[in-house]
């Protein structure tokens, strides 16, 4: 099914200016946004408002509070409850307006800490969370459900995405909140400037990651908004993964700086890998396009054209 209207929440954020950018691309005219000033998600009035005088075709949820490790254990209670009410409002509001499909963001952090890897999407409550990020991890499984419960109880087409960890223009370089790529980007970068021998990154270096640039998801959510209807749930990913060591050293060379790596082992390693299974997408007739190295090397132009800003 091909939609010519269409809301994007979070249009401002890494995924959502990505899905902006690719539908615009394609031509899609009839685009809806709103920024947090003009439309607060938070509020379940303003919500339903706002979708039931638009009344787009279809709904991207790309909106949510997101951050690193530090940030996850700093507030907990504004990464559940926020991101509770955001998705809340969306999705109810998206079905009383009369929305033909809704696809909604999940996240790979919902899966159990030791799930078997590569993660498959069967792995979802088969075991505890990573505690690091476990309050947004509980928000997006809820998210889930709610959709599913809504395709159960009313036949409503709304679908739910799992990506992997992403990165691209538009990511946020804060180091108190930003999550590890883009935080190693600044740092060499900041360390390049300053000449500084050595860069500290949290923990031992040895988990595994995997990273898919936000370009590839927009591609990837748009295949789905057009070719997938079912309520179960889909991995987006690459299905190669690094270790956080491999990473900064390719950041390094990307950045052109040579420096020592030293790991501070009080830090927390999260989950110790995250893999997904990508079997399912991949039989739908999907597969990404852009190589790691490439994609930090194009992150990196951004960061130096918008620095800054960051």
């Amino acid at each position: 099914m091909i939609f010519g209207s269409i809301y994007i929440a979070g249009h401002r954020g890494l995924v959502g200016g990505a899905v902006l950018r690719d539908l615009k691309k394609r031509g899609v005219k009839n685009l809806h946004y709103q920024t947090a000033e003009e439309l607060d998600l938070k509020n379940e009035g303003a919500v339903q408002r706002f979708l039931s005088e638009t009344r787009p075709e279809a709904v991207i949820v790309a909106a949510a509070k997101v951050g690193g490790i530090k940030a996850n254990n700093d507030y907990p209670v504004d990464f559940l409850l926020e991101n509770l009410r955001i998705q809340n409002n969306l999705i109810s509001a998206s079905f009383d307006a009369g929305v033909e499909k809704l696809l909604f963001l999940g996240s790979s952090c919902i899966f159990p800490k030791f799930a078997p890897q590569p993660i498959s999407e069967d792995a979802l409550l088969t075991g505890s969370l990573e505690p690091t990020n476990e309050p947004y991890a509980i928000a997006k499984i809820a998210g889930i459900k709610l959709c599913q419960a809504y395709a159960r109880q009313y036949g409503a087409n709304f679908i739910s995405v799992l990506p992997t960890n992403l990165y691209g223009p538009g990511d946020n370089f804060d180091l108190e909140k930003s999550h590890v790529l883009p935080a190693l980007i600044r740092k060499v970068h900041e360390a390049k400037i300053k000449n500084q021998p050595e860069i500290t990154i949290w923990g031992t270096g040895t988990p595994r990651r995997e990273f898919l640039h936000a370009d590839d998801l927009a591609d990837a959510l748009h295949f789905l908004l057009e070719n997938y209807d079912s309520p179960e749930i889909v991995n987006v990913g690459s299905s190669e993964d690094v270790t956080i060591r491999e990473l900064a050293e390719i950041i390094l060379e990307v950045v052109g700086y040579d420096a020592k790596l030293v790991f501070d082992m009080t830090k927390p390693n999260g989950a110790p890998r995250k893999l997904l299974d990508t079997t399912r997408l991949h039989e739908l007739g999907w597969k990404p396009k852009i190589l790691l190295r490439d994609g930090i090397r194009q992150t990196y132009e951004w960061f130096l054209s918008n620095f800054h800003a960051t």
